[in-house]
Formats: C-alpha cells, sequence, structure tokens
C-alpha cells in the first residue's frame, strides 16, 4: 500500500500579520477554501526552486539532462517559456503557480463570472477537458489542455454562458450595518493617531 505523505508544510510563525494579511488576499483572488491550498503551492514551488538551486551548484551532462527536463516540465504547466533558465524557475511565484489552476482557468475563460462559481460548478461534474470530466479544482492544467477546457457535453450547462448575477438594491438594516462599521472604524483610527 502506497503511503500518503503530507502535501505542504505549514508555517514556521503561526501568527504573523504580514503572511497571514497576503494569505487572506490570495484566498478572496483565487476563490479557495482554505489556507492548506496556499502551502500546498508554496510548497510544490519550494521543491521546483530546490530543485533549480541544486542544478545550478551541479555541473556535467546528467545536471543538463535533469535541468532540460525540470524547464520541460515547466513549460508543459505553463509556468515558463519554452527557452527559460533556471533563473527563470528561481523567479517564479505562487500566484503563477495558482493561475495554471484549473478553478482559475474556468473563471478567466468565463465559464463561471466568480471564482467561487467555478469551483462550485468543478466540484458539481459540470466541467470537462477533452470532453472528460474532471471534478479537482486544483488541477494544474497543462497548456496543451487548456483550449480543451469546457463544460461537459451532457451537463445542462452545454451551450450556455453562466447567468448574470442579479443586483439588488441594499436593505436599510444593511446601510446601518455599513455606518456602525466606518463608525468603528473611524473611531480605531482616532484612538490609534
Amino acid at each position: 500500500m502506497k503511503r500518503q505523505r503530507k502535501k505542504y508544510l505549514r508555517p514556521s510563525h503561526p501568527w504573523e500579520k504580514a503572511r497571514m494579511d497576503a494569505e487572506d488576499a490570495m484566498l478572496a483572488k483565487f476563490g479557495l477554501r482554505r489556507k492548506e491550498e496556499i502551502w500546498r503551492a508554496q510548497t510544490l514551488l519550494r521543491n521546483f526552486r530546490s530543485q533549480a538551486r541544486n542544478l545550478l551548484a551541479a555541473s556535467g551532462p546528467q545536471a543538463e539532462k535533469e535541468t532540460k527536463q525540470l524547464i520541460s516540465r515547466l513549460h508543459r504547466l505553463g509556468l515558463v517559456s519554452e527557452n527559460a533558465t533556471l533563473d527563470d524557475v528561481l523567479g517564479l511565484t505562487v500566484d503563477k503557480l495558482l493561475e495554471r489552476r484549473l478553478q482559475t482557468i474556468v473563471q478567466r475563460k468565463g465559464l463561471a463570472q466568480t471564482m467561487w462559481q467555478a469551483r462550485q460548478l468543478i466540484t458539481h461534474g459540470h466541467i470537462a477537458i477533452a470532453g472528460r470530466c474532471v471534478n479537482v479544482p486544483s488541477y494544474l492544467v497543462p497548456l496543451e489542455e487548456e483550449p480543451l477546457v469546457g463544460y461537459l457535453p451532457n451537463s445542462p450547462l452545454a451551450g450556455a454562458k453562466p447567468k448574470d448575477v442579479e443586483t439588488t438594491e441594499t436593505k436599510p438594516s444593511e446601510e446601518k450595518n455599513e455606518a456602525a462599521l466606518e463608525a468603528a472604524v473611524s473611531d480605531e483610527q482616532v484612538r490609534e493617531g
């Protein structure tokens, strides 16, 4: 039986304000469910960069072969260009990796209006790649599969655009809540200043 290993490392310091704010922004931008998904992307990126650093230090035919293989793999995933160098691999960011997720690509192609709707369509089995249902939002889509992303042929959504989100007027109670929140924020700023 294959031994399951943890696919991410937790932050070494759990209550670091700047890191937590950056993670919250990424959660909102990419429609992620939990920070574990960010940590998984960071670990994958850390492994790619570690491999690139080791290859920069090494020399010989084996190092050249492994360099070509690493760059080829990252090019297939759409993370670097075909003629990239190991320095380009070291310059990769978590945002670049999260842009290659199926969830992000579904939203960018207009199959869903929001990241959260894209995630829901994927998990409910409405999204296919080359006619094959894929229900994993974190699937890293290779470049050659990107044009093949669409609705599942037998999905009720096939051939339809996602519905426009209806905008409703804010209720008076919501306006009061917003005013109270603004007052609390301004009071806090006065106390700090």
